[in-house]
């Protein structure tokens, strides 16, 4: 299973769902999904959301079996 840590840096970054989906160019409803873990990223989101909090991605998102 993949998880990810994206609720808690938007909220330390003091962003809306609103601001992270528009920064991403997805929809809020993606932001929701990815938050509760409902939705895995593309690679290529993945990066983009890591680069956007300045961390790497293995910061942002983690794998484990479980």
């Amino acid at each position: 299973m993949i998880r990810n840590k994206v609720y808690e840096l938007r909220t330390a970054a003091r962003m809306t769902q609103e601001d992270l989906a528009r920064r991403l160019r997805v929809t809020r409803q993606t932001i929701i999904s990815l938050e509760k873990n409902k939705y895995i990223p593309s690679l290529e989101m993945g990066f983009k959301v890591a680069r956007l909090f300045g961390k790497a991605v293995e910061e942002v998102f983690e794998y484990g079996e479980e």
